[in-house]
């Protein structure tokens, strides 16, 4: 079965690829979840429009990504999230604080469809998370968590 990816998946490839995968994981797992569409003919301007798109949110290139992996990896990053009295957060810290303290830490935004929560974050501290910057370019970010 061909289909036209639209988010990156592990393993199989990112936004706009176009692969083949087995019958039953495509229409039981990909399709429904929306991480891909069916590809035809006409799919191809599909397929244009998310490697447009994909190019315009990415990094410009390979250098600038390790120059931007650095910058995170020495920066101090705190989250400010509103908190309990013994330290329990109310919900979990999103990707999406993640992404205004890193873009507030390193200067430059960093897309939220990058970062890698192993583990929700659901207590004040200090926190590890993982961002995928390039390809072949990621930098593990120290977050710190504290009550707003």
């Amino acid at each position: 079965m061909k289909l036209i990816l639209t988010q990156e998946v592990d393993g199989l490839g990112s936004a706009g690829d176009v692969v083949e995968v087995k019958n039953g994981y495509g229409r039981n797992y990909l399709v429904p979840r929306g991480v891909a569409v069916l590809w035809t003919k006409g799919g191809q301007k599909q397929v244009d429009s998310i490697k447009a798109a994909r190019s315009s949110r990415s990094v410009r290139d390979h250098d600038h990504a390790a120059e931007l992996a650095a910058k995170l990896q020495s920066a101090q990053v705190d989250v400010r999230v509103r908190a309990g009295a013994e330290g329990r957060l109310f919900g979990a810290v999103t990707v999406s604080d993640i992404a205004e303290a890193l873009a507030e830490a390193a200067g430059e935004s960093v897309d939220k469809r990058t970062i890698v929560v192993t583990n929700p974050i659901k207590s004040l501290g200090a926190h590890t998370v993982a961002v995928k910057l390039h390809d072949d370019v990621s930098a593990s970010v120290a977050l710190n968590v504290i009550p707003a």
